[in-house]
């Protein structure tokens, strides 16, 4: 999860749902300053939202991206059914598909991270004329690190046992011993994340952590699309082996980019470097 750390919206950024043949989602969407120089979807990974990439939105647009960060299926502000099926992996990718063809931009650039990365995958292996490149942001082909599997596998039987309020109070008190062990939430972000949590489908938290444990090693399937590949992340990375990460890249000949002093979240914490590393990509493609 990415924790943003301003709910501030950039300049020329609009809040609506946007409506495509899968049905409504949730959506910032920030037009770029001057030149179109393209546009990019932004996928946010599980328990996050549209919100994980608010820091990210003005230093795309200031490059001339016009930049949608959305809420995926049953995510915080857009609807979820309560069918599991609903909640698969192609259906998600079928989802991503919807929403670039709906931008109305042609082919788009597609950023996927964390778990947002695994729906970018299988969107871009669907449909790749849909898309210009494929980023993944702290996002691997592989399983996850052993102790993000053993806390993943916790949360889905919390969720499944308890009331939600009590899995948000104990998810709390992990995460205050994570990333940031000393940094206090001011009260309107710890007032966000609570909604988001108690808005976000239990279905989708469920389906997506079984998808996230038992995600097969996609390489192979990266090293054949036929879109430009990137592979970002932080050298403190810690929900997937850096070291994994790094052999993907070298495995799949992808563009490498490796944001030094970020976490699981550049998006969040080094925003305008991580801008300058996409952009620099899109570029190149």
């Amino acid at each position: 999860m990415s924790k943003p750390r301003s709910l501030a919206l950039p300049p020329r950024t609009r809040a609506y749902r946007l409506v495509t043949a899968r049905g409504g989602f949730a959506v910032l969407d920030t037009a770029p300053e001057g030149e179109h120089r393209g546009t990019v979807l932004l996928l946010p990974g599980y328990t996050g939202s549209k919100e994980d990439f608010l820091a990210l939105l003005g230093p795309l647009s200031d490059a001339g991206y016009r930049a949608v960060a959305v809420d995926g299926r049953g995510q915080h502000e857009t609807f979820g059914p309560r069918h599991r099926t609903a909640y698969s992996r192609r259906a998600l990718a079928l989802d991503a598909v919807a929403q670039a063809a709906a931008l109305g931009d042609g082919p788009v650039h597609l950023l996927g991270h964390s778990f947002g990365g695994l729906v970018a995958r299988s969107a871009a292996w669907t449909a790749p004329d849909a898309f210009r490149s494929l980023t993944l942001l702290s996002s691997g082909p592989g399983r996850v690190a052993r102790p993000q599997r053993i806390r993943v596998r916790m949360l889905r039987g919390a969720l499944a046992l308890l009331p939600k309020e009590r899995v948000w109070r104990a998810t709390r008190w992990l995460d205050s011993r994570g990333e940031e062990p000393d940094v206090t939430d001011p009260p309107e972000i710890v007032s966000f994340l609570r909604r988001r949590w108690m808005l976000t489908r239990i279905v989708q938290l469920s389906s997506a952590g079984r998808l996230l444990r038992r995600d097969r090693d996609g390489t192979a399937q990266l090293a054949q699309l036929t879109v430009p590949l990137h592979i970002a992340y932080g050298d403190g990375e810690m929900v997937w082996p850096v070291a994994g990460l790094a052999a993907v890249a070298l495995r799949t000949g992808a563009h490498h980019t490796v944001v030094v002093g970020a976490g699981h979240s550049p998006n969040v914490s080094h925003p305008q470097e991580l801008a300058g590393r996409l952009t620099a990509f899109w570029e190149r493609c």
